[in-house]
């Protein structure tokens, strides 16, 4: 792999790779015109009002997806910036420009706004509620007297019960803004390949095989051609782009270090449990060579706190200390490239940034930390019922309507006309353009990809208005 394919600004669609540097009366990048794209965009607006942990809260602290996103964005940005200062002092290659550098840090500042563009409602609890939806159902599901899961193909099948996120980011930003054009935000390919985490289908898919490309799906069977597209034109073929390791160790940094600082403010983890867990992992592990002690930081800061008379020293040490850390977390993550970079620019690294490091010790203890004060937590736990049946009863009503919807053989119910009216236009349009041509089976695939899409684009706010109307109305 090479940088100059690899920072591809051609897209679908009005622009090619000559014409990233030319300076007319627009003087910004391609990758500075995604920037803008995204931003203006209603799928961004939305993530304001979705879960990133703490589900429908009331507080103007905890992040919301949005909050969350602009974090990955500032950090990948950070990252990127390091790396391509690497690349550049150390001559790692001799085609490498300071426009590059620049380009690097833009691309990786997009990615990190839309790399949970795709989530649905509820967090990563709902990724899991639409895939479990669909592992129950499916087989009790038919299509003109023969059960839905015998009808669609292999992978049609398990693109449904393995639902991902990250594939659903790809698949919106690249086909359902379909009030701009039929190829969605029509966004450079290297940002494309850089959000896709996971270059492969979802009969590819192998976590247990040590690779970390390989952990989920990170396209559909419908969104195959474009992921092709990318591909090719940015010269990964089958591997990971280089940047997506980096966003990917932007988001693990902003989630592990936000999650603990949401969960002390929220009342689920103290100043001493934090300590006492910081211990303990110091003493298991020492330091691992690193020049950081997180341990002995935030005592230090906590000594500093009392010393400034501060009202709640423990509150600024906590959020004092999640400054630090992630501070060190970038520099080990910027090691973690530079150190092997051949493998990455070869596609044979197999893991994240962090692997076999003290950082990675530290963000698994984070990780397990908030899993166990707040993941595993009566408060989450009812929360996540209530989510479930929402999601449930959404799904139950929209699958079953959308079955019989373009169908010529079948006719629609009132109430199920009713529901298909709900789904925006936007939705339907791209539905329909996508589905020319097409036989029965893509049809009926691409239409149960449509309730995903328009449950995907609810944010948690209107997934519980609309379950709360359509209870009272039915």
């Amino acid at each position: 792999m090479n940088w100059e394919q690899l920072l591809s600004a051609k897209r679908y669609k009005g622009s090619s790779a000559r014409q990233k540097y030319t300076r007319n009366t627009d003087l910004r990048s391609e990758f500075e015109k995604d920037y803008h794209r995204i931003i203006g965009s209603a799928s961004f607006r939305r993530l304001q009002d979705k879960t990133q942990v703490f589900p429908l809260d009331k507080s103007d602290f905890i992040r919301t997806r949005l909050t969350h996103s602009l974090e990955v964005s500032s950090f990948a940005k950070s990252l990127g910036q390091n790396i391509g200062e690497y690349i550049l002092t150390y001559k790692k290659d001799p085609l490498f420009t300071v426009q590059m550098k620049e380009d690097i840090g833009n691309i990786l500042q997009c990615a990190g706004l839309i790399h949970d563009i795709g989530n649905p409602p509820f967090g990563h609890f709902g990724e899991l509620a639409i895939r479990e939806w669909f592992v129950r159902n499916l087989p009790e599901l038919t299509y003109h007297g023969q059960p839905i899961a015998e009808v669609l193909t292999p992978q049609m099948r398990e693109d449904l019960c393995h639902f991902e996120g990250n594939a659903q980011a790809l698949r919106l930003v690249s086909k359902l803004h379909f009030l701009v054009d039929e190829r969605g935000m029509n966004l450079t390919y290297a940002l494309l390949n850089t959000i896709v985490k996971y270059p492969v289908s979802s009969l590819e898919m192998n976590p247990k095989s040590g690779d970390i490309k390989q952990k989920k799906l990170g396209y559909y069977y419908a969104d195959e051609d474009i992921f092709k597209e990318i591909q090719r034109e940015t010269g990964t073929e089958g591997n990971r782009h280089p940047l997506a390791f980096i966003l990917e160790a932007a988001d693990d940094i902003a989630y592990k270090t936000a999650d603990i600082e949401d969960a002390f403010v929220k009342g689920f983890l103290s100043y001493n449990v934090l300590a006492e867990e910081l211990d303990e992992l110091q003493e298991r592990y020492g330091q691992g060579g690193a020049q950081f002690s997180p341990v002995a930081k935030l005592r230090e800061l906590y000594e500093r706190g009392k010393a400034l008379h501060v009202e709640n020293p423990e509150e600024y040490a906590i959020k004092n200390w999640i400054v630090r850390v992630q501070g060190f977390l970038i520099n080990c993550a910027t090691y973690g490239f530079t150190s092997n970079y051949e493998a990455i620019m070869a596609g044979t690294y197999r893991y994240d940034l962090f692997h076999q490091t003290f950082a990675e010790r530290l963000m698994d203890m984070l990780g397990d930390l908030a899993y166990r004060e707040v993941f595993t937590s009566e408060f989450i736990y009812r929360m996540e019922v209530t989510e479930a049946v929402m999601i449930d009863y959404l799904m139950d009503r929209f699958v079953t309507a959308i079955i019989k919807y373009d169908d010529r053989t079948e006719q629609l119910e009132t109430i199920d006309k009713r529901l298909v009216s709900f789904i925006s236009d936007n939705y339907k349009n791209a539905y329909h353009y996508h589905s020319r041509g097409k036989n029965d089976v893509e049809k009926l695939y691409l239409r149960l990809l449509l309730v995903t899409d328009y449950i995907c684009g609810m944010t948690d706010s209107y997934a519980k208005r609309l379950y709360q109307e359509m209870k009272a109305m039915i």
